[in-house]
């Protein structure tokens, strides 16, 4: 999928003895957005932009070890272990020493002709890393302006960690330009070298630069044009992250000291053997256990009390990534810990006063957003004609930010109703969940809308249990209503061949639980999503309850 983005020169840092003027280029492609103003919270926007970045650059894929030199020299090492095997007599030691010391002058000149290259080529990897790493990442961070807050958004290099930094007015001071918007900036890595000589003495200009979007009467070589092409798994990653801050989950606040305990549990100790895996052991109005496996290790946070309900153990994998969150260590008031359960996303909110961090972690490292977690497929899915849907839309951009029950109260329409409209919208890029204050943005991801027919089905199994219900092969059982949720029994045929299925849905019109005797819930359960029988059997009540109303 190809961006395109138009910037007037690049993003920079100009600093002297007093002041620092810190810009952002947007992008000019895009509806005119930008921000003027002064930092108030210099050293906090410091190191949190520093932790941001830790997510822009995180990589936690598994690199194996480079052994082309020793594959190299074995095999060089061949030649001379067969020819010693087979020189068995000593009438040959002499036509082997011979052709040895030929063999071992034409090694030795074609090591001299290719070392050159070997050289530059090493070189110039190690250049374009430490001096042009934009080479390196593959989107520019978006950034969005509205009437409430600036905020940045993020994906990492294996796009398992999502980092969103929120900023409100309150960080800043002397407002004077601004348009609300979403854009693109101009990010690097000498952008991040200048971030870390923000000093709290200097006086601090924030902006995202206006000026580009002025009728322009110089030469066209001030602007650069860039062309991206990015995976379709990248811009699907996005669209998830807001279906799974939407989802039930188990909620705990955690004293900074407490993380910090966490984090030094982790540097101190190295992993051996599976399982890698946090292991969070709550009690009601008891402090939070920690278990660190595979050493066996339980700290006991008093100062942090899990005041949830019922007792739950849920273990995460991929825990050091949370070394991203190191550096708002000294400043976070509170880490606020959302886990969506068992080798599932997590959430990690610093609460930094004004500002406000939030680290999101796929189920475990070689986990990305939009491979295996298909979480928009358990987002709330009551049926929303177009009509009601733009209405929705359009309302919510009136404000730009809004929670799902003031819209409801306002336009007069029930809150699922609400919720599946705007997660349409989220599906499609232009809307985000906002887990902090539990509200809705208008974030429009691109200037161009989305092809949604490569991004319209997730996976394989969505577009099966479309085909099921187009094709009338899904029969509805009994339906048992409770007080807080519905029950739904089913039957799917597939391939002449009859599954069953059973789904817990909430008041809400979300998936709680659900079952299936199908092979791959079986190997997977609904951490990897649910089956396309238990996705047909939704669709089919979903619509026939829509018909109903």
């Amino acid at each position: 999928m190809e961006f395109n983005y138009k910037f007037k020169g690049n993003s920079g840092v100009n600093s002297n003895n007093s002041s620092t003027d810190m810009s952002f280029a947007p992008d000019l492609n895009r509806e005119p957005t930008f921000f003027v103003a002064k930092l108030q919270d210099l050293l906090n926007f410091r190191e949190a932009m520093s932790a941001l970045h830790s997510v822009v650059v995180s990589d936690m894929t598994f690199k194996p070890k480079d052994k082309s030199d020793y594959k190299a020299w074995l095999e060089s090492q061949e030649s001379v272990w067969l020819a010693e095997l087979v020189a068995e007599k000593e009438k040959h030691q002499e036509q082997y020493d011979r052709v040895r010391k030929e063999l071992d002058a034409i090694r030795s000149e074609e090591d001299k002709l290719l070392k050159p290259y070997y050289t530059a080529q090493r070189k110039y990897f190690d250049y374009l890393y430490k001096h042009d790493s934009d080479a390196w990442f593959v989107l520019d961070p978006v950034i969005t302006v509205h009437p409430d807050e600036v905020f940045f958004e993020c994906f990492s290099q294996d796009e398992s960690s999502y980092g969103k930094l929120s900023c409100s007015y309150d960080t800043f001071k002397d407002i004077s330009e601004h348009s609300y918007g979403t854009t693109n900036i101009d990010y690097s890595e000498k952008l991040y070298d200048e971030f870390q000589k923000i000093r709290e003495y200097k006086e601090t200009t924030f902006q995202i630069d206006p000026s580009g979007f002025e009728v322009q009467t110089q030469l066209a070589d001030e602007f650069k044009e860039e062309k991206i092409d990015l995976p379709d798994s990248w811009v699907r990653g996005f669209l998830q992250i807001s279906s799974a801050m939407t989802l039930d989950k188990t909620s705990f606040t955690l004293h900074p000291m407490d993380m910090y305990n966490i984090l030094l549990m982790l540097k101190r100790n190295k992993e051996r053997k599976s399982p890698r895996s946090l292991r969070f052991i709550l009690e009601p109005n008891k402090p939070v256990q920690v278990l660190f496996e595979p050493w066996g290790k339980k700290l006991t946070f008093r100062r942090s009390i899990y005041e949830g309900k019922s007792s739950q153990e849920i273990r995460i994998w991929g825990r050091r990534r949370l070394f991203i969150l190191e550096r708002l260590l000294p400043i976070a008031k509170s880490f606020k810990v959302s886990l969506l359960g068992s080798g599932m996303p997590s959430f990690w909110e610093a609460d930094l006063g004004g500002m406000n961090f939030t680290l999101g972690l796929s189920g475990w490292s070689a986990n990305d957003w939009s491979a295996s977690a298909n979480f928009d497929l358990m987002s709330p899915r009551a049926e929303v004609d177009a009509m009601t849907s733009k209405k929705v839309f359009d309302a919510l951009t009136n404000n730009h930010v809004e929670s799902s029950q003031s819209l409801s109260t306002r336009l007069g329409l029930d809150k699922p109703i609400i919720e599946s409209a705007l997660g349409i919208y989220a599906q499609q890029g232009r809307v985000l969940y906002d887990m902090s204050k539990d509200t809705y943005r208008v974030r429009e991801l691109s200037a161009e809308p989305l092809p949604m027919d490569k991004l319209q089905f997730t996976n394989e199994r969505e577009e099966k249990a479309s085909n099921f219900v187009l094709a009338n092969l899904v029969t509805l059982g009994k339906v048992y209503q409770q007080e807080e949720s519905v029950q739904i029994m089913g039957s799917v045929l597939d391939n002449a061949k009859t599954y069953s299925t059973m789904l817990v849905i909430d008041n809400e019109m979300k998936l709680k639980d659900a079952t299936c005797n199908c092979w791959y819930f079986g190997q997977n359960k609904l951490h990897k999503g649910p089956c396309e029988h238990i996705l047909a059997t939704r669709v089919k009540w979903s619509r026939g309850k829509s018909h109903e109303s």
